[in-house]
């Protein structure tokens, strides 16, 4: 557990650092941002995981480069997909899934790169800008309007990025006191 949890800072540590040098380069933030809060799902993946057992399991996968892993209720081993730690996270925190997907538009070559010419919000459904705006307004001030341009959006990321961070090191706490997942909804 302490080198699982020591491998995650480094990653927050030096993605902190990037954050500081990058302030005009938004497509690079929200890149961060995301791989920020791959080891943020990744966590309250498993502070969901009652078995403790469990849980150090699959860190130790971590540590040794594997994939993570868990038995299916037919007893097979299932990969455990991106898109079932975000199921988790989402009761954790309402806002995972949105940003999170935001934000693989960054990580994966897509027309999101092309935010100078394209506001990539108007490539999203309503609903899911509606989701990034109610979030951003609630916890980072802002922005005030409905259709910002992308580089207003990212004069919040140095905000978010401080509140996955801030949160990413809470639950870390939680991790390696061994809390039940009772204890951190």
């Amino acid at each position: 557990m302490r080198e699982f949890i020591e491998l995650i800072k480094s990653r927050s540590d030096e993605h902190d650092m990037a954050f500081s040098r990058i302030h005009d380069l938004p497509g690079s933030m929200m890149s961060i941002l995301r791989q920020e809060l791959d080891s943020l799902i990744r966590v309250l993946y498993l502070l969901s995981i009652p078995d403790l057992i469990e849980r150090n399991r699959l860190m130790a996968c971590t540590i040794n480069g594997e994939r993570w892993t868990v038995q299916t209720p037919k007893r097979k081993m299932a990969i455990v997909t991106d898109a079932m730690m975000v199921e988790v996270a989402e009761n954790f925190a309402g806002w995972a899934r949105s940003v999170y997907k935001f934000g693989c538009a960054f990580i994966h070559l897509s027309n999101f790169h092309g935010y100078n010419a394209l506001n990539p919000l108007d490539s999203i459904s309503a609903e899911e800008k509606s989701d990034i705006l109610s979030h951003m307004r609630n916890y980072h001030g802002g922005p005030t309007s409905d259709s910002p341009t992308f580089h207003e959006l990212a004069s919040y990321f140095p905000k978010v990025f401080e509140k996955i961070k801030g949160n990413l090191e809470c639950y870390l706490d939680m991790l390696s006191e061994n809390a039940p997942p009772e204890h951190v909804l």
